[in-house]
């Protein structure tokens, strides 16, 4: 049994069941037994698109300096990522961007990243960037434009889950069996009758981080000039509804098994987040396919680069971008989001 277990069952004996949010943001931000805050575990219990292939960051890249022109190439500007792990997207973006020696300069790097373990990893990587550590996105500061990038973060902020019982809903919890073992309940209370979730379904997913996100970058978007780059899985269309799994050591396992050591994860609502925003007169582009975005960047023309100097490595590196374009992998299954301040020309890939 770990620390973590321990204390989640005591929470859980008094005063009583907690919310899948809580448990989820236990789990992962813990600062004493979160996941993120003790095994960052890129490329161990997961794996993002920038460790699959350098094409994503490089492209990434190209796309920053590009939309740092559409800012009027601004000689100091905030270059800011949000859960960098282990850095490779930035490696890589920084890299591409080279061939524009202005960008490079003007960038001010700040990383959105509460693990210690983490910072300490980034400030030695990035030392010449000398970055800025925050703790939270609505910590960015205001004083000049903004490029904020963010893959594979949203799918970590905490869901609620309900479930309809007949007519009624209820949100589920996480108690304690016979055995004082973690397990899934409902909270015997129903939720008030003028709320109504979509009547075609029988259980629902609510990322209630969604909404503060937007509101954070409403505020963001109005006070300066930016951009925001979102990347992660989820529907294009349509609301979740029972997404929530746990990764450990590359394999899927059940989300109460191993509280605290294995990454929780669920599908984001990319329509509800385009829809929040709009709602706030934020403009909006896409969500598109991570396929079409790549595809439109030059995923391509980039492979052909890279293959026709590497020829040793050419199926490596075929089978990296097909899997992040391929419809049937990563292509269609990770969603494209872009968010700007009013006024700017159109995102490029959008």
């Amino acid at each position: 049994m770990t620390e973590l277990k321990d204390r989640l069952i005591a929470m859980i004996k008094s005063p009583g069941p907690i919310s899948v949010a809580a448990y989820m943001d236990l789990c992962l931000h813990d600062r004493r037994n979160g996941y993120y805050a003790t095994r960052p575990g890129l490329g161990h219990d997961f794996i993002t698109a920038p460790e699959i292939s350098q094409i994503f960051g490089e492209l990434i890249g190209l796309w920053l300096v590009n939309e740092w022109r559409a800012l009027g190439a601004p000689r100091d500007f905030s270059l800011i990522e949000v859960g960098p792990g282990r850095g490779t997207l930035m490696a890589d973006a920084l890299r591409a961007g080279q061939n524009e020696p202005a960008f490079l300069e003007a960038l001010n790097l700040h990383f959105v990243e509460p693990s210690p373990v983490l910072q300490q990893n980034l400030a030695r990587q990035f030392q010449a960037q000398n970055p800025v550590f925050l703790e939270q996105f609505d910590q960015v500061d205001t004083a000049q434009p903004v490029l904020v990038i963010a893959n594979e973060w949203l799918d970590c902020l905490p869901v609620q889950h309900f479930v309809r019982v007949g007519e009624a809903w209820h949100e589920r919890v996480v108690g304690l069996d016979d055995q004082d073992e973690l397990t899934f309940g409902l909270n015997p209370d129903a939720l008030p009758p003028d709320i109504h979730p979509d009547a075609r379904l029988d259980a629902l997913e609510v990322q209630p981080g969604l909404s503060a996100l937007v509101e954070a970058a409403e505020t963001l978007l109005s006070e300066t000039k930016g951009r925001l780059l979102l990347v992660d899985y989820g529907l294009l269309n349509g609301m979740p509804s029972d997404t929530l799994r746990a990764f450990k050591d590359g394999q899927q396992i059940h989300p109460l098994a191993n509280p605290g050591r294995s990454d929780l994860t669920c599908d984001v609502d990319f329509a509800r987040l385009a829809y929040l925003a709009k709602q706030r007169l934020i403009a909006t582009e896409g969500p598109v396919s991570q396929s079409q975005f790549l595809l439109s960047l030059g995923a391509e023309a980039r492979l052909n680069q890279l293959v026709k100097r590497h020829p040793d490595q050419a199926d490596a590196l075929y089978q990296g971008i097909r899997r992040l374009t391929d419809p049937a992998d990563m292509g269609d299954r990770f969603q494209v989001l872009c968010l700007s301040s009013q006024g700017l020309p159109a995102p490029a890939a959008f």
